[in-house]
C-alpha cells in the first residue's frame, strides 16, 4: 500500500544512496518540479550498499512526469561515464 504522503505521486526515478537523491531533488526543483524522495537506509554503521539498502525513489506529481524524465535524460554525465544514468 502506498505511503500517505505518496499516493497521489508517480515514481520518476530511482538511485543509490541519500546524496544523489537530494541532487536529484534539487535538480527538479530548480526547474519548478516539487519532488519527494522516499528510501530506506542502514543505520551507518557499515557505509555499504547491498541488495538495495540505500535505494530512494524519487516520487512526482503525474503532470511533471515527462518533464521530470527528459530533464533527468538530458542531464550532464558525472566524470568518468559515458552517458547519463538510468532513470527508474
Amino acid at each position: 500500500m502506498p505511503d500517505s504522503d505518496t499516493a497521489d505521486l508517480v515514481e520518476a526515478a530511482s538511485v543509490q544512496g541519500p546524496f544523489e537523491a537530494d541532487l536529484i531533488r534539487n535538480f527538479l526543483g530548480s526547474h519548478g518540479i516539487v519532488s519527494v524522495v522516499r528510501g530506506r537506509t542502514a543505520p551507518f554503521v557499515y557505509p555499504l550498499t547491498v541488495d538495495g539498502m540505500a535505494e530512494f525513489k524519487i516520487f512526482v506529481q503525474p503532470a511533471d512526469l515527462e518533464k521530470a524524465r527528459d530533464l533527468l535524460a538530458a542531464r550532464p554525465a558525472p566524470d568518468g561515464e559515458e552517458g547519463p544514468p538510468d532513470a527508474v
